[in-house]
């Protein structure tokens, strides 16, 4: 039979199987986090019809002729370039923008994904669509180890901050130095114990002939002072302080000019429970959880992986990957560090897909197609010639 004949053969199938990557790529144009796939072909074996020979003294030498036995698929490889951005508004949704992958986890399988939309289940894990867990390092009483074992992104409405005891309060603003003696300025301060209750911290500033007199009382029976402020130029010695039970009042802010009365508390710590109330991404991956009682916690950052061979990757189906000794163990690492790219919330990466070199691909493979049928259809009308020749 004619060589040519599975020449044409081989020519169908690897046309074909261009034909299937491009309309696989086609059809996911719009999946998020998908990367389009290309076929690289070469050529089979070849056969010796006659082996060359070297030069001589008195002879030339000669080059080999070989017949090609036709055409193969030498691999199909993945393009991991950046999609485009799509903005989706949805605080869950993440992108990546640069090197890595998502890890995600589902019956105890770890697998790699570009695609970060994702959501919650009923027990406030962040899942994706397939319902894989999404993993990363929770965060302890506020803290990231990073270099600890991976787990599960928990994102709760039933997670809480705890109390914290007030130990400290500043004061600010200015007590009048014109004020007339016995003149009394009064603030009251909300102040926690490490239980969370809330009590009152009562400051009373008593203008003297010398200045002003501080004391202060809170709801547990604690009180202090008088102690006498004495202003130099309109202001007070550093280190200036009432101390109220365990409650340090730092008073060396105030001012004693003439005129106005803007005495203030500027700031004190403590703090009752809190339940969370939402939460925001840095580009590190780091998940902060804004509470009920003020309060900004860490509650856990998503944890990417890379791969010194991305193309080695096996695709699983999900928009995941799963690897592979030809890409080489995971490394794992944080967002925006060295070989990571930056994580964004509220966007998720689409489809790498060129439509206009994809819809030339098709033109491309169904035309190598064709022509590859003309070559059967060629070496068919030869063998009919060849049984003809008898009649």
């Amino acid at each position: 039979m004619l060589r040519s004949l599975y020449s044409g053969i081989s020519g169908l199938r690897a046309h074909q199987t261009m034909l299937d990557v491009t309309g696989n790529n086609i059809a996911n144009v719009n999946t998020a986090g998908y990367k389009g796939s290309s076929v690289q072909f070469q050529d089979t074996l070849s056969q010796v019809a006659r082996s060359g020979s070297s030069a001589q003294a008195q002879t030339g030498g000669t080059n080999a002729a070989q017949v090609g036995l036709g055409v193969q698929v030498a691999a199909i490889s993945t393009n991991f370039s950046q999609g485009s951005a799509q903005a989706t508004g949805r605080s869950t949704d993440m992108m990546i923008s640069g090197d890595g992958f998502f890890i995600t986890s589902k019956g105890g399988q770890q697998s790699y994904a570009r695609a970060g939309a994702f959501d919650f289940d009923s027990r406030g894990r962040l899942v994706s669509p397939d319902g894989a867990l999404v993993q990363g390092w929770p965060a302890v009483k506020g803290v990231v180890n990073a270099g600890g074992a991976l787990g599960n992104i928990r994102i709760s409405k039933d997670m809480v901050a705890p109390p914290a005891d007030t130990k400290s309060a500043v004061l600010g603003g200015n007590l009048p130095s014109d004020a007339v003696n016995g003149d009394v300025v009064a603030r009251d301060v909300r102040v926690f114990d490490a239980t969370g209750a809330a009590r009152n911290l009562a400051l009373t500033f008593t203008k003297t002939a010398g200045g002003w007199d501080a004391s202060a009382a809170d709801d547990n029976g604690a009180t202090a002072g008088p102690l006498g402020l004495v202003f130099t130029a309109g202001a007070l010695p550093p280190g200036t302080s009432l101390g109220v039970g365990t409650i340090t009042v730092d008073l060396a802010a105030l001012t004693g000019n003439a005129g106005s009365t803007t005495v203030a508390v500027t700031s004190h710590d403590g703090n009752a429970a809190g339940t969370l109330e939402s939460f925001t991404m840095g580009t590190d991956g780091t998940l902060t959880g804004t509470f009920t009682n003020g309060e900004n916690m860490v509650i856990g950052r998503v944890a990417l992986a890379n791969f010194t061979n991305p193309g080695g990757l096996e695709k699983i189906g999900s928009s995941s990957y799963r690897a592979t000794a030809s890409s080489g163990a995971a490394t794992l690492g944080t967002a925006g560090s060295g070989g990571f790219g930056e994580l964004t919330s509220g966007y998720v990466e689409m489809s790498n897909v060129d439509l206009s070199q994809e819809f030339t691909n098709l033109i491309v493979a169904q035309r190598g197609f064709q022509a590859n049928a003309r070559i059967i259809t060629t070496s068919d009308e030869v063998l009919q010639e060849l049984t003809q020749l008898k009649r």
